[in-house]
């Protein structure tokens, strides 16, 4: 069985989804109401793009199963997904012939009729794939095509050993159940939850599946085992196996069956029988198991899309012409301003470097709108990203987020924006990927290398999940597997990376090791990149700071104390809490002069904040602002803290909650630096905070000097890989 530290968390209220539905609804069936869902595709030709349509799933789960591929399916066509009885969003009944399986096929006909589909591709795994042969069978009509991953068929392959033996001692009562043993109407009754920890453990044998174990399980414990045991007693149709061949060799639509060659639910032989009756297509992925698209949901979707495709006669996408000039596609991650600040910089000196160049970004907000206010070409693509700091900002507390977790539960996201990429680069032709923190990008290819289609530059300023001591065995656990992950990446495809480029010096880099039996961050990290030092735009003239306190209306007499938060929406009660201090600590800092930036995802105005406190909404030029103050109170960002560090000002700096990055990495690095001064939130009340300030600013500046060459070192490094 699954050990404990793997058992699902409580959903949070609020999480965002990659793509929110369009619509939501239930359509009504002998009073039973069956839960859809509606994905619209909105482009030009909406009236004549096709409908794909995933059938009611296996009562054990629900629609969220398929989550890795309706995002991204729906920029292409109108997606509908519909919850099975028993789970999700539709009823439960307590008769076990509202499970037939031709009920199953009359709420997907019902759903169809309600939102006047005519025609669909159907797609469904196990089950579900016979019930949408099924609807082929019974109104061929209405299908256009069938995706059947991980087919359960009805042909006279035998079941593997292990689940004929579960089935027939189903009804057994025994002293214990263990292994298969817990397919068992008693465990089901007793203690539901033990059989999905363990039956999905089976179905997920792939390495570091961890995620998609927690989601499905999780899927899982919303339903009952006393509606599991209902379910288990509705009837298959038809009763014999001749019937069943017959249908399938009967079908007209075309057919595509997707399995993995590990799958421990399905006999290949189910398979091979399907595409053997209906001359369809089949798609095998090596060591995938029974949920590949949950576990290769790259491959998966890319295989649904041209087949719909395919099935619809549309061209595939023409082979991309080279532009004479030199292209790069830079991924800026949009967490924050910081990543973008310290990529234009290298984009600048790439361009002094290579006069040639063009450059175009993909990326999202806020940094897409930095960009294009520079000047920049943000690809139109951008607008197909699924808002990566608005998972975030839907994950935070107060001054609390949990950036591992969240990143772990931002899987979806990845997903879609990764597709964004892969239609792009597919239509588009260019000589240099850069991404720097793009962690779909860089997953994704390493999953997929055969994708690669350009070099690739690898950009980031940490390594290692880190797990945080509140998190206990779960964490240590999870975090080793995901480093266990990269390392194995990087060990099997060693060149899918022409460059890994760290933004830092070898000693920035934390000497924690990253899991057991794993080198430590600093070791793997100085085997497997180059060292840029850090990368920082344009640093104001130390010489010109009076003109800057002069052009931001600062006399000399005020002792200006800026507080910001980048560019995410997450710091609003740290900006609360600091402004709250400004009475306390004006009285300890004659003069003072408290300047609240709220970044581009804050409203200013909401903030409340004390008389005497200044407010900005965007400010475009904060390291100006920066560098002319006398004194900062921040977050634990390492773009920020690492620009106060460069212009040599004095600053606090308050890390967010169980921030592994904030926590430990930067941390590390701003001791290296001997720069600022750490502040926990929980011990920032007004008079501490007041406290810290004064005494930050009687403390002589005495700074590791940061090093200005670090943008053209990092330019050249990925110029090298053109």
């Amino acid at each position: 069985m699954v050990a404990t530290p793997l058992q699902p968390r409580r959903r949070r209220v609020g999480r965002v989804r990659a793509r929110e539905p369009d619509e939501q609804g239930h359509v009504e069936r002998g009073g039973v109401r069956i839960g859809y869902e509606t994905f619209g595709f909105d482009g030009p030709d909406a009236a004549t793009r096709p409908t794909v349509v995933f059938v009611p799933i296996d009562t054990i789960v629900h629609s969220r199963a398929w989550k890795g591929q309706v995002p991204y399916l729906a920029q292409h066509y109108r997606v509908v997904t519909i919850d099975p009885r028993g789970n999700g969003r539709t009823d439960r009944p307590t008769y076990s012939s509202a499970y037939d399986d031709l009920e199953f096929v009359a709420d997907t006909v019902a759903v169809m009729d309600h939102l006047q589909l005519e025609r669909a591709t159907l797609v469904g795994i196990c089950l579900s794939a016979w019930h949408a042969i099924l609807v082929a069978h019974l109104h061929p009509g209405r299908v256009d095509g069938i995706v059947a991953v991980a087919p359960w068929v009805k042909d006279s392959t035998p079941p593997h050993r292990w689940r004929l033996e579960a089935q027939e001692g189903f009804e057994e009562e025994r002293e214990s159940y263990e292994g298969w043993a817990l397919t068992n109407r008693h465990v089901w009754r007793d203690n539901w939850a033990a059989f999905p920890r363990f039956f999905f453990d089976q179905m997920l044998p792939e390495p570091h599946s961890t995620k998609q174990l927690e989601d499905v399980v999780g899927f899982a414990c919303e339903t009952t085992g006393e509606t599991m045991l209902t379910a288990e007693d509705g009837a298959y149709f038809p009763e014999t196996v001749e019937e069943g061949e017959q249908i399938m060799s009967g079908l007209t639509a075309p057919v595509l069956v997707v399995r993995g060659t590990d799958d421990r639910c399905q006999p290949p032989g189910r398979a091979d029988t399907l595409v053997r009756l209906t001359g369809g297509e089949q798609l095998v992925i090596e060591g995938a198991g029974h949920l590949p698209m949950a576990r290769h949901p790259v491959a998966v979707s890319r295989a649904i899309r041209r087949f719909v495709d395919r099935v619809h006669g549309f061209p595939a996408p023409p082979r991309p012409r080279r532009r004479r000039r030199p292209r790069v596609l830079y991924l800026s991650s949009p967490i924050g301003l910081g990543h973008v600040r310290r990529d234009l910089a290298v984009a600048d000196a790439m361009r002094q470097q290579d006069p040639d160049l063009e450059v175009e970004w993909l990326t999202q907000s806020p940094v897409a709108a930095f960009l294009e206010q520079r000047g920049e070409v943000v690809h139109p693509a951008s607008r197909l990203l699924a808002s990566e700091s608005g998972h975030f900002e839907a994950e935070s507390g107060e001054h609390d987020l949990h950036a591992f977790d969240a990143v772990r539960r931002m899987d979806e996201v990845l997903v879609n924006n990764f597709m964004v990429f892969d239609d792009l680069v597919e239509r588009e032709a260019y000589d240099l990927w850069i991404g720097d923190e793009a962690w779909d990008l860089d997953h994704f290819l390493h999953e997929h290398p055969d994708l690669k289609r350009a070099p690739f530059v690898w950009m980031t300023d940490f390594v290692g999940w880190v797990p945080m001591p509140e998190g206990g065995e779960r964490e240590a656990l999870l975090t080793a597997d995901y480093n266990a992950e990269m390392v194995e990446h990087v060990a099997r495809t060693p060149s899918l990376r022409d460059r890994s480029v760290f933004v830092g010096d070898p000693g920035d880099v934390v000497d924690l090791p990253l899991g057991p039996g794993l080198p430590t961050a600093r070791s793997w990290t100085e085997e497997h990149f180059d060292f840029a030092g850090y990368v920082m735009g344009d640093r104001p003239d130390p010489a010109r700071r009076g003109e800057l306190r002069e052009r931001f209306g600062w006399t000399d007499d005020d002792v200006v104390c800026v507080v910001s938060v980048g560019g995410s929406g997450v710091g609003h009660h740290l900006l609360r809490r600091v402004a709250a201090a400004y009475a306390p600590a004006r009285q300890r800092v004659p003069g003072l002069r408290m300047v609240v930036v709220a970044g581009p995802r804050i409203d200013p105005g909401a903030l409340d904040l004390p008389d005497g406190v200044e407010v900005h909404g965007f400010v475009p030029d904060l390291d100006l602002h920066h560098a002319a103050c006398d004194i900062a109170v921040v977050q634990g960002g390492l773009s920020t803290t690492m620009e106060l560090t460069a212009a040599r000002r004095p600053f606090l700096y308050v890390p967010l909650g169980r921030h592994f990055e904030q926590q430990v990495h930067v941390r590390h690095r701003l001791d290296r630096h001997r720069a600022g001064r750490p502040l926990a939130y929980a011990e920032a009340d007004p008079d501490r905070i007041a406290e810290e300030l004064a005494a930050c600013l009687a403390q002589p500046v005495d700074y590791l000097p940061v090093p200005s060459d670090g943008a053209a070192r990092a330019a050249r490094l990925a110029l090298e890989a053109l």
